[in-house]
Formats: C-alpha cells, structure tokens, sequence
C-alpha cells in the first residue's frame, strides 16, 4: 500500500514538473509527440524544411517576445521546438550550415 502511495505520489510530482505524465514522457512515441507538438506551434507540415523552420520561428518570436507583449517562456518554448525540428532535418558532413 506504502508502495503505491509513493507510486502515485512521484506521478503527480513528474506531472507537475513536466507537465506531462511520466508514461508520455518515456513512452514509444514521446519523440514523434514532441515534434508534433513543436510542429504544431510553429504552423508547419511535416515535410517542412530548414527555411521554412527558420522562417516560421521568426514569425513566432515577433509575436511571443517580451519586447511585444509575450514571455521569456513563450520565446524559450519557441526556441526549443526549433532545435528539435532542425536537429531532426540537420544536414551532416564539412558544408553544414552554422
């Protein structure tokens, strides 16, 4: 019973730290989620490229920012589904971009 207590307990603390529940977190599809996700803030398709993820950020950040209106929050949630997109598309090799 003890075990169980502290089971739900250490749920609700991942809940409450994350946002998500801990089987959302480490589960099959948390990577294919989270790009969904960062897709979807971003207003882009799935076959989106390195400019247009780029292009689709700066629109985001001009909404977001502080300066405007927005949050850091926003503007580090913007940042962060950015890096994901473009480390999913990075191009690899000496002539990579920067």
């Amino acid at each position: 019973m003890k075990f169980l207590f502290l089971a739900a307990l250490a749920c609700l603390a991942v809940k409450m730290l994350s946002g998500r529940w801990p089987w959302e977190l480490f589960g099959p599809n948390a990577k294919a989620a989270a790009e969904k996700r960062a897709r979807n803030l971003l207003g882009l398709r799935a076959d989106a490229g390195y400019d247009e993820i780029i292009d689709a950020h700066r629109r985001l950040l001009t909404k977001v920012h502080p300066d405007r209106g927005g949050s850091a929050d926003a503007v580090h949630e913007a940042n962060a589904a950015r890096d994901l997109l473009l480390a999913r598309i990075a191009p690899s090799g000496p002539d990579a971009r920067g």
